[in-house]
Formats: structure tokens, C-alpha cells, sequence
């Protein structure tokens, strides 16, 4: 009985493993039962009856890449750009609180008073109010009305061409290009994540996905700026297979002005040299110099002349309207630079800027039919400064008063006939644009001037506008 007992006992052990083996197999088999059929050609959930292939889910996997990479990308540039608003916004803010706590130990502008971010919101958010954008405006006559002018992603259509000839102004200037394209990111902001208060329904493409904007559906633009209140953009969008438009409508309101510089400058001792080059036109030049002496002699009283006279018939000419100017308004500041040479514009302003050698002073190329005044020589003083900006006037043409007189016996004087209107005359050609300063290095001169280091400031190449000549 002791060995069938041990021997008992081992036959039951095996019995209940052989029971626990047999058990996970039947679970195993009622698994793999249960389990669900695969498919490697299956469709997506949300595609119903439709079968893609790797070549499609890879590229639309690469679409949906490029466009999240592209989107944060924008994020990142607008995130940059208000942080820099936001730090330049506590430094104003830091500044104006510092001045308040100072006190009023001067007297400064109004509008740099203290505002928290919530005043200047409102007061952003009140020039919106006031805009044409929001209420309209009544006009008294077609001449009152803003016009807009258009822009695609490549070109901007100038309503105002100034001096240029064509509308079309390709390529667009930096910061023109900068601030279109800021609003262009901007509008399809607006679209491509709406506002609860938008009045815009999300539609889906054709695969039932979110309907996305990007920079290729910018179909055009208009934009026109209030002066007094900030600048209006409206901003159209279009998908190639679908026929609806978007529109959007966004605003840059003009903030509170604030003061950049208050100084005090002192023209008194500003010398203005009047560079003239010259070849034969005695009678054209026996004109201007009774202008430069009506003007420069008895009024400015601050004026260098420089003449340069090419070739020799007429100087002698020249010589005596100048010795007879001398004797008459006991005048003795000029200089007769003569060339045997053919005339040459540049050549001549180049000999007489070269010829100055009595230290700092202000150089204004001039031609021989220019009228000016002293107000305009001011100017000069005011718009010029060494290193930095220089004046380019533009000169107005009168046509002839022989025409423009006809009608009358006696033309008027010269201060009644420089009257500005059409049917006087025309801004002259140039190919400068029409502005008023513009920067410039530091201007030395070559050969043995250049050796006294010194610097020059240049005004523009013509006065404020044309005597009437006879034809």
C-alpha cells in the first residue's frame, strides 16, 4: 500500500496538467474564433466604398505636412512680431509711467500720456467707429472720395503714379511687399479659424475633411488709407474648384501721435553754393541773374555762386553780367570757372563742386532757367543735413507766356505768371521720384579736396519751378 500510494499521487498530477493543457488550447482556438478579419485594403474611416492605394495616403500624408509646417511658420513670424509690439508697448509704458512719476519739470505733448492696454484698445477699437469702413461718409463732391488701389500677390496697380509712367508698379517696394503679405497671412487667419461671432459656416472638401485657405487662393485686394484714422483692406479669396468667394475686411487703425524729436536748428550761418554749369545762353543767363539778384543779394544775403562756362564764344559776355551785378549790389561772391570744352552737365556741377575749398556749406545744382525764392533756399537749409539726407525738389514747367497769354496785351509780372495750375504749366520730367529727402553716405570729394576730409551737404538738382521763356 506505501508504493501505490506515491504512484497515485503522480498519476493525478499529470492528469490535471494534461486537463489545464488541454483548456488553453480550446481557449486558443475559440480566440483566434473570435478574433476580427483584417484587410490591408480596408478603407479609412469616414471614405465609404472607396479603395487608395500607399501612393495616395503618402501624398496626401506630404500636403498635410507642408501645410502645418507653412502654418507654423506664420505663427511663429506673428508670434515674433507681437512680442516685439508687446516689448516696445511696456517700454512706452514703462517710459510715460517713469515721466509721471518724475513730475512736470517740462511742458510735453498731450498725446503721450499714460494709457493702460485697455484705453489704447478702446481708443484702436473708436477709430474703427469713426472710419468709413463702419458708418460711411457724406462727401461733398466726387473729388472728397478715398479711392482704393488693387494688389495681387505679385504686382501692386498704383492709382497715383506720381512721375512714373505706368500703373503697374512690379516689384513691389520692401515694405509695401512686407505689409500686404502681413495682411494677406492675416485674412486667411481669419478664415481658416473663425470667430464664434463670424458669420461663416465650416465647409468640408471633397474627402470630408476641414476646408483650408492658403496663399494661392488670394485671388486680389484693395486697400485705401483715411489719413487721420488708419488703413482699410479688402481682401478676396477663391478655391479653383469651387465658385463661392470669401471676403475679408480687416482695418489698421492709426495709434496716438508721439514725439520723436523736438530740436532747435540754426540755418543763420548755412552758406548755400549755387553750382551753374553754362554754355552760350547769355540772354537765359542775364534772366537768372537778375533773379539771383533779387533774391540772393538783397534778401538771402547767404549765397555763393559758382558759374562754369563752357567754350569761348559768349564768356566775355558772361564776364560782364556778372562784373556789372559785382558793381551794382557790391556782390564778390562768385567764382567764373572757364572750360575749352564741349558742354556736360555732370562735368560742370563736378568742376564747381571740386573749386570750393572755405569749409562746410551747402551745394545746390542749379540750371541756368530755374526760378526760385528765398523761402526755397530755406528750404534747402531745412531738408539738407551731412551724412544723412539730401533735397530733390521737383521743378514745375511753365509753358510759353507768348501761349499761355495770348489774350491779353501785356503778359503779368513774373510773381502773377509763376501762379501753380494746369493751364499754366506741368511738373517738368526727372527720372527722381517725387519726394523730399532721401538718405545719402557721406559725400568726399576726389582729388585734392578730397584730401581735407571734410563733408559736403548736397541739395537737389533743380529749384522750386521754370521761369516762362519765349520760343
Amino acid at each position: 500500500m506505501s508504493r501505490r500510494g506515491p504512484i497515485l499521487h503522480n498519476r493525478t498530477q499529470w492528469l490535471l496538467l494534461g486537463l489545464a493543457l488541454l483548456f488553453s488550447l480550446v481557449l486558443f482556438m475559440y480566440l483566434l474564433e473570435c478574433a476580427p478579419q483584417t484587410d490591408g485594403n480596408a478603407s479609412l474611416p469616414g471614405v465609404v466604398r472607396e479603395n487608395y492605394g500607399k501612393e495616395y495616403y503618402q501624398a496626401l500624408l506630404q500636403e498635410q505636412e507642408e501645410h502645418y509646417q507653412s502654418r507654423a511658420t506664420s505663427l511663429k513670424r506673428q508670434i515674433a512680431q507681437l512680442k516685439q509690439e508687446l516689448q516696445e508697448m511696456s517700454e512706452k509704458m514703462r517710459s510715460l509711467q517713469e515721466k509721471k512719476n518724475i513730475g512736470a519739470n517740462g511742458i510735453g505733448y498731450q498725446g503721450n500720456r499714460e494709457q493702460t492696454p485697455s484705453d489704447l484698445l478702446e481708443f484702436l477699437h473708436s477709430q474703427i467707429d469713426r472710419a468709413e469702413v463702419s458708418i460711411g461718409a457724406k462727401l461733398p463732391s466726387e473729388y472728397g472720395v478715398v479711392p482704393f488701389e488693387s494688389f495681387t500677390l505679385m504686382k501692386v496697380f498704383q492709382l497715383e503714379m506720381g512721375l512714373t509712367r505706368h500703373p503697374e508698379e512690379k516689384p513691389v517696394r520692401k515694405d509695401k511687399r512686407d505689409e500686404l503679405v502681413e495682411v494677406i497671412e492675416a485674412g486667411l487667419e481669419v478664415i481658416n479659424n473663425p470667430d464664434e461671432d463670424d458669420e461663416q459656416e465650416d465647409e468640408e472638401g471633397p474627402l470630408g475633411e476641414k476646408l483650408i485657405f492658403n496663399e494661392n487662393d488670394f485671388i486680389e485686394g484693395y486697400y485705401r488709407t483715411e489719413r487721420d484714422k488708419g488703413t482699410q483692406y479688402e481682401l478676396f479669396f477663391k478655391k479653383a474648384d469651387l465658385m463661392e468667394y470669401r471676403h475679408v475686411t480687416l482695418f489698421r487703425p492709426f495709434g496716438p501721435l508721439m514725439k520723436v524729436k523736438n530740436e532747435m536748428i540754426d540755418i543763420t550761418r548755412l552758406v548755400i553754393n549755387v553750382i551753374v554749369p553754362l554754355a552760350e545762353r547769355t540772354e537765359a543767363f542775364s534772366q537768372f541773374m537778375q533773379n539771383f539778384r533779387d533774391v540772393c543779394i538783397h534778401q538771402d544775403k547767404r549765397i555763393h555762386l559758382t558759374v562754369v562756362y563752357f567754350g569761348k564764344e559768349g564768356l566775355s559776355k558772361v564776364k560782364s553780367i556778372l562784373e556789372s551785378i559785382a558793381s551794382e549790389s557790391d556782390f564778390h561772391n562768385y567764382t567764373l570757372i572757364s572750360l575749352n570744352e564741349e558742354f556736360n552737365r555732370g562735368r560742370g556741377l563736378n568742376v564747381g563742386a571740386q573749386a570750393w575749398d572755405k569749409g562746410e556749406v551747402l551745394m545746390f545744382f542749379c540750371d541756368v532757367d530755374i526760378y526760385f525764392s528765398a523761402e526755397f533756399l530755406n528750404s534747402c537749409r531745412l531738408n539738407a543735413e551731412p551724412g544723412k539726407k539730401v533735397f530733390y525738389p521737383v521743378v514745375f514747367s511753365l509753358y510759353n507766356p507768348a501761349i499761355v497769354y495770348a489774350n491779353q496785351d501785356v503778359p503779368p509780372p513774373v510773381e502773377q505768371q509763376l501762379m501753380l495750375h494746369k493751364g499754366s504749366g506741368r511738373r517738368g520730367s526727372s527720372i527722381l521720384r517725387p519726394r523730399t529727402t532721401a538718405p545719402c553716405r557721406p559725400r568726399r570729394l576726389s582729388s585734392s579736396v578730397a584730401a581735407s576730409n571734410k563733408e559736403w551737404k548736397m541739395s537737389g538738382s533743380s529749384g522750386s519751378n521754370t521761369p516762362p521763356r519765349s520760343q
